[in-house]
């Protein structure tokens, strides 16, 4: 599979528009739009030309971006709740490539002001003194986006404002003059996509100052009787977890958000690939150094997919997708790092790099009781093999000595000839760091693994036939054929009986 091109990059900016002064835009013909004006008006657009509405987002395109597009055909603010890593703000800061590119703003104003449709005193002040000749400026969709993370310690005066008596004092203004407010976030994002991530997190009484905002564009500050027709479109997110164990979204407030839309991990390995082809932060040196087949990639998505369904991950909190991205670039990594300690210009991926993910899983899930009790070490091992398990039949044939054919007799195991040269007393020892020609003279050297592959996959190349004898290996120990056991650096492979009596082990030393 080609490796999926990056979307969603930031296009260069054309010039802004050649007008200065409230005088010519009024000859320009401008007339303003609200933001969800803008948001609908781009949307259709691109919707009568079959565009995707939101390059860059990933196994969406039945689900969660219709519901989008439905609730920005009608205005909404949007909640969007779903587990973590389910690029939910990722969805959000997409937005602002369906607003207009540049708007006009009353130069020097905190809120933004539109020139036609001024809100704040300043703005106000200004064009009732210049008239024609005030100054304007044009601001770029990219800049019309604020975030806040929505934390115990956020105050009302964050979001909202306060009186700033340093200002006060600075101007000589009176405490009753409304020019002492310093503006929080929220009326700095006037004409903007305001997101609030975490939206539960943020304590209730600082949910209930948002109430009027949402409903009539008010704002509440100290004593000030301010009316401020703030023109937002909110976008929350909330954790289903966050949502019913860390903290609630009060019941008015969510009253008040239009559109609820859930967001979830992606449905087939396909799709898995993609997302990770597209955020995977792999060097131009490492994607010429290191070949990554398609089974690795299979792998290292089935492992995610393990974990979503494994009983000892709390699959209250979700397994991000940022697991598998992490994942692949460790993978990378430990291929680069056997190349350069051997001086190899190329190499392969190999199965035992697997295990070089490890660190990328163990910090991305979290355990219940019975897994902590097993490790998380110990769980994102067996994660591991249970995808190798997983994706074993897709390429060999299962094990299964039990299975018998229409007369009754038993059939033969496809895998008898490498189960009987490991239990003659043969083992071997694959280290992660050997060369790529000690990796390869190793593999060869058990009877009947390369034939086997060859037979099942004679079209396949040289390196990945290597590859698919050393899966093939692991893929045996998973079905309980022979034995693997980790080593320093490596694996080791032997019979099975033999590693389950070990005389040395159960007398001990005398």
């Amino acid at each position: 599979m080609s490796r999926v091109s990056r979307l969603g990059s930031k296009n260069k900016r054309m010039p802004q528009p050649n007008i200065s002064t409230l005088g010519e835009l009024k000859k320009s013909g401008y007339q303003p739009l609200s933001v969800k004006e803008e948001l609908r008006k781009n949307l259709i657009q691109r919707l009568r030309k079959r565009e995707n509405s939101f390059p860059g987002v990933i196994g969406y395109e039945d689900t969660v971006i219709p519901d989008m597009e439905r609730a920005m055909l009608s205005g909404h603010n949007i909640l969007l709740l779903g587990l973590r890593g389910q690029a939910k703000t990722r969805i959000a800061r997409k937005m602002t490539d369906l607003l207009d590119e540049y708007v006009p703003v009353v130069s020097g104003s905190d809120l933004n002001d539109d020139p036609l449709n001024p809100i704040s005193k300043y703005a106000i002040d200004l064009i009732a003194e210049k008239g024609d000749d005030t100054p304007i400026s044009w601001w770029h969709r990219d800049d019309r986006y604020a975030e806040k993370l929505a934390t115990p310690d956020v105050s009302v005066a964050d979001l909202i404002g306060d009186v700033d008596p340093i200002k006060a004092a600075n101007k000589g203004l009176d405490y009753s003059d409304e020019r002492v407010i310093h503006f929080g976030i929220v009326p700095r994002s006037h004409r903007s996509v305001f997101v609030i991530n975490e939206l539960p997190d943020l304590q209730a009484r600082i949910q209930v100052s948002l109430f009027n905002i949402l409903q009539e564009g008010d704002i509440q500050i100290r004593g000030f009787k301010l009316r401020l027709p703030l023109d937002i479109q909110f976008v929350f997110t909330a954790n289903p977890e966050d949502y019913t164990n860390r903290g609630s979204i009060v019941t008015p407030l969510k009253d008040r958000i239009e559109s609820q839309i859930l967001t979830h991990y992606p449905v087939d390995l396909p799709t898995a690939r993609a997302i990770t082809d597209q955020e995977a932060k792999l060097g131009a040196d490492q994607v010429k150094r290191v070949t990554v087949n398609d089974l690795a990639k299979d792998l290292v998505e089935q492992v995610a997919f393990e974990a979503r369904n494994s009983e000892l991950i709390d699959e209250k909190s979700g397994v991000s997708a940022r697991l598998t991205i992490t994942a692949m670039e460790n993978l990378v990594s430990a291929a680069e790092r056997r190349a350069l300690i051997n001086d190899e210009a190329s190499t392969h991926i190999r199965v035992g790099d697997m295990w070089g993910i490890i660190p990328a899983i163990t910090g991305k899930v979290e355990l219940v009781y019975e897994g902590e009790q097993e490790g998380a070490f110990i769980v994102a091992q067996n994660l591991v093999g249970q995808a190798i398990r997983n994706q074993f039949s897709d390429y060999f044939p299962t094990p299964d000595t039990r299975k018998r054919n229409r007369g009754g007799e038993t059939k033969k195991n496809p895998y008898q000839r490498i189960i009987n040269w490991f239990s003659e007393g043969h083992n071997i020892d694959l280290m992660v760091d050997s060369s790529n020609a000690d990796y390869g003279k190793i593999l060869h050297s058990i009877p009947g693994l390369n034939e086997t592959v060859e037979n099942l996959h004679p079209d396949a190349s040289a390196a990945d036939k290597l590859y698919l004898m050393e899966f093939l290996l692991h893929g045996l120990a998973e079905f309980s054929q022979i034995s693997k056991g980790m080593v320093r650096s490596g694996f080791t492979f032997k019979d099975l009986l033999s590693s389950m009596v070990d005389l040395d082990g159960l007398l001990g030393d005398e």
